[in-house]
Parts: structure tokens; sequence; C-alpha cells
């Protein structure tokens, strides 16, 4: 695909962020990526990604489907790992080496291959409870605490869904599961949130419902990383982009300046159009 152009710039050439832009927090950073690639079998998926989200930063990950959003989510996490080359590094939260379940304490996840493993019969409370055990489902030999159940309450309130608490994950709507996903994530307090593709299957109204949520955490104080191919999963809260395509960040800037139709337009591969309403950009 010839790209065609970006405001002065061109979207094939990776554009970095303002530095006058970016906080400069003294705290080690959330995500710390250089010359990151990784492969999925023989193919390379993630190539050379270097790019900077600082802790409290609310940013989306932007790209078609097949760019590599979700295999970047799976490095974050620990799922995949980066080819050992010179000059390549990364760390979470200031770290390079991690204990996966010490690391799901800070950072909660909620993704469509967790949503996949939750459809069974297991009530909304159980899955919000094996948050604290990195399971689906609360099993015989986990020890459950008082102080854990009031947690799994807390956060239900929170999202106002403890009438889902008793109720087995399979009778649930789209939208109903995904809020208990997102219970199960913020059981440990995580400083950051990461969100793949959180609308996917949800109808109109759902979708409206889980955007709702989103605001209401970001602005609690928890940091956002969504990943979306929707431009509407986009809260008001989130102020900075990157856009992915084939593996590689092609544009990473702040969010007034990178949705614009033409950039869009080269990274779907497709003319568009945009609009802007309460907050929320719009394609069509």
């Amino acid at each position: 695909m010839i790209a065609r152009g970006c405001g002065n710039r061109v979207l094939a050439q990776p554009l970095m962020a303002d530095q006058t832009s970016r906080p400069t927090a003294a705290d080690h950073a959330l995500i710390d990526f250089h010359r990151i690639s990784v492969m999925r079998g023989e193919k390379i998926v993630l190539d050379d990604l270097t790019f900077r989200v600082d802790i409290g930063e609310h940013v989306a990950i932007l790209g078609p489907n097949g760019c590599g959003k979700s295999t970047l989510i799976k490095t974050i996490t620990r799922e995949c790992y980066p080819l050992q080359r010179e000059g390549s590094r990364m760390s979470i939260f200031g770290k390079e080496t991690w204990n996966v379940f010490d690391l799901r304490s800070l950072l909660g996840i909620v993704s469509n291959d967790l949503m996949s493993q939750c459809t069974r019969d297991i009530t909304g409370r159980d899955i919000v409870l094996s948050g604290f055990f990195s399971s689906i489902g609360v099993w015989p030999h986990h020890q459950v605490s008082a102080a854990m159940r009031e947690k799994a309450d807390e956060v239900l309130e929170i999202l106002e869904a403890p009438h889902l608490a008793g109720r087995p994950v399979n009778e649930m709507s789209s939208g109903e599961a995904r809020r208990i996903l997102i219970a199960r994530a913020l059981v440990h307090d995580p400083r950051a949130l990461v969100l793949d593709e959180p609308s996917n299957s949800l109808d109109v109204c759902a979708q409206h419902e889980l955007r709702q949520v989103m605001r209401k955490l970001a602005q609690s104080g928890i940091a956002i990383l969504l990943v979306t191919h929707h431009l509407a999963d986009i809260i008001p809260e989130i102020d900075r982009i990157l856009l992915m395509r084939e593996g590689r960040i092609v544009a990473d800037r702040p969010k007034d300046r990178i949705l614009k139709a033409e950039c869009l337009s080269d990274l779907f591969g497709v003319p568009v159009e945009l609009g802007r309403r309460d907050g929320y950009y719009h394609l069509w």
C-alpha cells in the first residue's frame, strides 16, 4: 500500500510523539520497549517496535485486524517473548524480568482469550474471585479469604454489577460477562488496565455501557491501555494514539493530531470520513 500522507509527514515512516506532550514522571515507565520483534511460527508478527508508555497515561493502540495488536498484548503480559537481538530490550514497570503472577497483580488484563474461557457454568462472583489466583473459576485447592470476598463484592459494586454475583456466566449477555471480566481484573487494584478489543461481540447498548465503565475507571486514576480497531472505543480520557500496521508502529501522536481522515484512510487502506461528537470519534 502506498502511503498518502498524515499532516505534513508520511505515515509509512514512524512518527514519534512530541516530547513536550508526553509525561515525564520520575517513576518507571509502565511499558518501555526498544527494538522489540516477536515471531509466531515462521512469521515476524511484531517488527522492531520502539515505544514508551508512562505510568498514568491513557493510551490507545489502533490498527486493522492482523496488524499485531493482540501479539503486542501477549508480549506485555509475558505470553509471547521477543527475539534476542543486539540493542533490543523491554521492561514493564521498570523491570525486565518478572514473576508472571506478580506482574498480574499490577496489570489488569481484559482480553477475548480470557472471555472465551469464561463462558462456563461459573458464577460471576467466582470469576471475579479467580482474579486472585490467575485462574478461571475457584477450585478446591484455592483458599478464599473473607477479605477476598469483600474485595470482590466491592469491585462488583463499583461496576454496578452486584446483581451478577450469583448468576452463571453462560447465562449472562456478552456485555454483562465483559463487566464481570473487568471486575476480575480489578481485584488487585492494578496500576493499569489493558483492554484488548473490549467491544467485540457487544451490541450498541453494551458498547455504550462498556465505554462508560472505561471512563469511570480512567477518571479514578487507573491507567488505560486500549487495543482496538473500533475508533468509537477511544474514550475522551485517552489523549495519545499509536497506529499499528503490519507489525509496526507507524505513528505515535497526541489524539487531536493523529485522528484525521487522511491518517486513518492510510491505516485501514480504504477512504474514510471522520466525525466527532461528545468527545468521541466516529468513522464512516
